[in-house]
């Protein structure tokens, strides 16, 4: 009788935890599925904002592209000299000060750092260079294909193909090591080098070079405030969802979750419906507007940089809004990749309409043995742990 009102209880506990285990897993998809919705409505808006940009004067196909906007801000602060491409570009400012409003607001506001910042340096730099072969960063991949240019085909093969060889090291145990929490003031560090670069924009002084009218692409900008507001609003979207290209293809990968890459699906649709009924979609190769032709280097430069923002554990847009949040590495990836746009047009490195460079060419390729030597020695590092 004892056993048998024993195997009773036990039964019934065995149903309870079975129902548990059904409500955890009923929870789950619902928050699993208002997650995903939540970034393909993020997605969608900033497809639009990119749209809407791009109407109120930013360059076709260039509604927002991080990697231009730094090199145009880089030129602007006098560390190249590229005329055509010098403009304190806010959206970036308003991305950063975006990610890091509503990180302090939700108290996500985490400062961290020192991991390995000569190598995140670096490696921003690398990536910089091939965004630069390509003419844009993953984002602006995205929307030169909602505008129509083909040659962003090649550019998205590439990239995915970086990924996937910066997701063979992760699989080898790549890691930069772990991060340290830092004091508030740290973190605090790059926000408010944003604010001062703003006050820059707006006071203008004499040292700050801006591109002349008809000039070339930094003569090409919305007005000020329009920038700031869109900056503010993918910084703080892209700080609620997460939102990252690379990371979105690596989790495809690895894990088999499309949770992020369904944002950028989402900005994708969204900008190809934008630039149609406002009269920008312009389908083909040839006359594209900041792009060329050359299919190889296209991918090449993108494979770059893909392979350099799996090794950085994000792309240009995430690293930014991780730099509002007070990451210190990021910040420090930011400065990289600000130099690399320095070194980029110093250099000769750079593409143009024309095509790619001899030194662009030889750059993209030193690139490639850097990442892979660093990859190797941080993959061999983990396993001697």
């Amino acid at each position: 009788m004892i056993l048998s009102i024993r195997c009773y209880d036990l039964y019934k506990e065995s149903v309870q935890i079975t129902k548990n285990l059904a409500q955890e897993g009923k929870e789950g998809n619902k928050q699993m599925k208002k997650e995903k919705t939540t970034i393909v409505i993020a997605g969608i808006l900033i497809g639009v904002i990119s749209a809407m940009l791009v109407f109120f004067g930013n360059p076709a196909n260039m509604g927002f592209c991080i990697a231009c906007f730094l090199r145009d801000t880089t030129g602007a602060l006098g560390l190249h000299s590229a005329a055509a491409v010098q403009y304190i570009r806010p959206e970036i400012i308003g991305l950063v000060l975006g990610a890091c409003i509503v990180s302090l607001l939700t108290k996500e506001f985490r400062p961290r750092g020192g991991s390995a910042p000569i190598t995140r340096f670096t490696l921003g730099a690398f990536a910089m260079i091939g965004c630069l072969m390509f003419l844009g960063c993953p984002f602006r991949m995205i929307l030169r294909l909602a505008g129509g240019d083909g040659n962003a085909i090649f550019g998205l093969v590439g990239f995915v193909c970086g990924i996937l060889t910066g997701t063979f090291f992760l699989k080898k145990g790549y890691t930069l090591k772990r991060s340290y929490k830092m004091q508030p003031v740290e973190g605090g560090i790059f926000p408010v080098v944003e604010i001062g670069i703003l006050l820059l924009l707006i006071a203008a002084p004499a040292f700050i070079h801006f591109t002349e009218a008809d000039g070339g692409p930094g003569a090409k900008h919305a007005a000020i405030a329009i920038s700031l507001i869109a900056g503010l609003l993918v910084g703080a979207l892209a700080q609620r969802t997460r939102l990252c290209m690379v990371g979105g293809i690596r989790d495809v990968v690895l894990f088999g979750e499309w949770k992020l890459l369904l944002g950028f699906i989402a900005i994708l649709v969204s900008a190809l419906i934008g630039n149609m009924i406002l009269g920008y979609f312009n389908p083909g190769f040839a006359g594209q507007p900041v792009a060329h032709t050359d299919g190889l280097w296209n991918a090449l430069g993108m494979a770059l940089a893909g392979f350099g923002c799996v090794l950085l554990g994000g792309c240009p847009l995430r690293q930014l809004v991780l730099a509002g949040e007070g990451n210190t590495d990021s910040a420090i990836t930011v400065f990289g990749l600000m130099a690399g746009a320095a070194v980029a047009h110093n250099f000769g490195l750079a593409s143009s309409g024309e095509g790619p460079t001899a030194n662009g060419k030889i750059a993209v390729v030193i690139g490639f043995v850097v990442l892979i030597v660093i990859a190797t020695v941080n993959s061999m590092r983990k396993n001697e742990a």
